[in-house]
C-alpha cells in the first residue's frame, strides 16, 4: 500500500481517505446488535471496524430484523380472528391491545434470533 502526503505548514500529512460506506439506514435493530457486539464480543465487533465492514453488518442485520418483524406480524395477522379490519373498527382498544402484544412477542424474537447471534 502506497502513502502519499501532502504538506501542511513543516508537517506532511498522510492522504488518508475512507471507502465509500453503506448509505442505508440503520433502525434500532442495528443498534443493537452495535451494543451487543461492543459490549460482549469485542473481537468480531473489531474486526467488523477494521475491515470497514462494521457498517454493512449492521445494516443487513437491520434490513433482516425489519423483514422477520413484517413477516412475523403477517402471519400473526392472518392467525387471529380478532386482527381483522371488522374487529379493528367495532373494538378499536381491544385490536390495539392485541396488535402491541403480538408485536412484543415478535421482537423478542428477533432479539434472540438476530441481534444476539454468537457468529455471523
Amino acid at each position: 500500500m502506497e502513502l502519499n502526503y501532502t504538506k501542511v505548514g513543516d508537517y506532511l500529512l498522510p492522504n488518508l481517505t475512507m471507502e465509500k460506506q453503506n448509505s442505508e439506514k440503520i433502525n434500532t435493530y442495528g443498534y443493537l446488535r452495535l451494543h451487543y457486539l461492543k459490549e460482549n464480543n469485542k473481537a468480531l465487533y473489531t474486526t467488523l471496524l477494521m475491515t470497514n465492514e462494521l457498517t454493512d453488518h449492521l445494516v443487513s442485520v437491520s434490513i433482516e430484523a425489519e423483514n422477520k418483524l413484517n413477516i412475523l406480524m403477517k402471519q400473526y395477522k392472518n392467525y387471529d380472528e380478532l386482527l381483522s379490519e371488522k374487529n379493528k373498527n367495532e373494538n378499536q382498544i381491544e385490536w390495539i391491545k392485541l396488535m402491541n402484544n403480538y408485536k412484543n412477542m415478535a421482537e423478542e424474537i428477533i432479539l434472540k434470533e438476530l441481534i444476539y447471534i454468537e457468529n455471523v
